[in-house]
């Protein structure tokens, strides 16, 4: 039966930042759900408004107090009833936002969103408490409700919660605290859940899957729980094709590891490993605990096993004390690896992180010039590796119709993650969205495919 939506039930997401504040979305849209608030596409159809926030760098904590100020205006023209702010920027600066953002009604921290269904009924009810903060980090149960925001054929799955390692730049374990890993069975479980509701690839992601598990082997020995044995047991999940691994530490993917996905069907041969340096004095100043010759092992141990792998990473440029020499041996490195895929950040410093107290900082000017020269090197990289899959028929999923024209469907070959690489372009055939097609590739651009469905006889 059809439950009825009462009056101030309405809810309007709008979530920022990465996929795993967009799982947080996604699970306080089925808490919600359950218990009878109906989530709507657009804000002015809605009576409540929750902006899951970013507080990662400045240009997030930027963008995530402008939607709420948005929102706020909303609000005030009578358009919504209630802004609530959660997630990350909630949870880093509580103080600075309730007494700076006066517009909004209830702040709830990243260990409570979970229960924003009894606190928005609590604030409907006249309660007159307007923060919620407990634990830095909720971890997902097995029971957790869960509402798929994604296209149906996809799915990202949360393995993990926080993080083990301190790089200086980063102030993720300030927000959301050590690593907490789930139970292999917890996420099993909810791999089916996902492929019984039509989803065909899963990405799996955490602050780093190569630390999954640590802390529980580290309190109980005997457990099982650690990438190689995750791997195995999602690629034992019937009905998933592709298995999607993201943020992939260096200094964690093992010979065993690599032949685990080496040897899968359904994981993708696809490595997205953050390296943010090369350098050995600057790997030592972001306190990344790995040398260049590591990392460079890495990737040999990769590509001698797996050759047509594809590597996606990123750097950081203008990293306190980087030298011009340097940032020159970060670009001759680009050239020799040949990546895939490449992103490139300009530092900002974070405050109560050691990057963000330390001296020689780097002008703006200087970190957009740096930035500018890794993405002009990459952008040549990336348009010869394209140029090489004209002629060739890949396995692609349909994701649609392409935002920029609604005449081609648009998908992606499995070295192509959603929202962050290129897509292919399908200019000849039909399919619906979700299908696996084979795709014929018959021309190529700087990030994105061009080609034609290849009709089976």
């Amino acid at each position: 039966m059809k439950q009825e939506t009462s009056e101030n039930k309405k809810v309007h997401f709008i979530s920022l930042g990465c996929p795993k504040n967009l799982v947080d979305s996604e699970i306080m849209a089925g808490t919600l759900m359950k218990d009878g608030y109906q989530v709507v596409g657009e804000a002015e159809d809605a009576d409540t408004v929750i902006v899951n926030t970013c507080g990662f760098i400045e240009d997030s904590k930027k963008e995530s107090i402008q939607r709420i100020l948005d929102m706020s205006d909303l609000k005030q023209q009578g358009k919504v009833k209630k802004v609530v702010v959660a997630g990350c920027l909630t949870q880093r600066y509580k103080d600075d936002l309730v007494e700076g953002l006066p517009e909004a009604d209830l702040f709830v921290g990243s260990g409570e969103f979970q229960n924003i269904a009894k606190i928005l009924k609590k604030s409907d009810e006249g309660e007159k408490q307007k923060t919620f903060f407990n634990l830095p980090t909720y971890l997902q149960e097995e029971e957790t409700p869960r509402v798929n925001s994604q296209p149906g054929h996809r799915a990202y799955i949360k393995i993990s919660e926080g993080c083990m390692k301190r790089c200086a730049f980063c102030a993720i374990p300030l927000i959301r605290g050590n690593l907490q890993s789930r139970s292999i069975d917890a996420i099993v479980a909810e791999a089916r859940l996902l492929v019984a509701g039509g989803v065909k690839e899963l990405i799996v992601i955490s602050h780093d899957f190569t630390d999954y598990g640590w802390d529980i082997r580290r309190k109980d020995p005997t457990r099982k729980e650690s990438p190689v044995e995750l791997l195995k047991a999602l690629d034992a999940v019937e009905g998933l094709q592709w298995i999607r691994l993201m943020y992939l530490y260096p200094d964690g993917i093992t010979q065993e590891m690599v032949q685990v996905i080496k040897n899968s069907t359904k994981i993708v041969k696809y490595f997205d490993m953050p390296l943010q340096h090369i350098n050995d004095a600057v790997l030592k100043s972001m306190n990344r605990k790995m040398t260049r010759d590591e990392v460079e092992t890495a990737l040999m141990n990769i590509r001698e096993h797996i050759p047509d792998a594809v590597i996606r990473t990123q750097f950081i440029v203008g990293f306190p004390g980087e030298t011009e020499e340097q940032f020159e041996e970060l670009l001759q490195f680009i050239a020799d690896q040949q990546f895939d895929r490449v992103g490139c950040f300009q530092y900002s410093p974070e405050e109560n992180t050691p990057g963000g107290k330390m001296e020689n900082q780097i002008d703006a000017e200087t970190k957009q010039y740096r930035h500018d020269a890794v993405m002009e090197i990459q952008q040549n990289i990336s348009r010869d590796k394209h140029r090489d899959f004209v002629g060739k028929t890949i396995d692609v999923i349909v994701e649609g119709f392409s935002e920029e024209t609604d005449l081609l469907l648009q998908g992606r070959f499995w070295g192509q993650a959603p929202d962050i690489d290129g897509v292919v372009l399908i200019n000849d055939g039909q399919a619906e969205v979700g299908d696996m097609v084979k795709v014929h590739i018959t021309d190529s651009l700087e990030y994105d495919l061009l080609g034609e469905i290849v009709t089976p006889n």
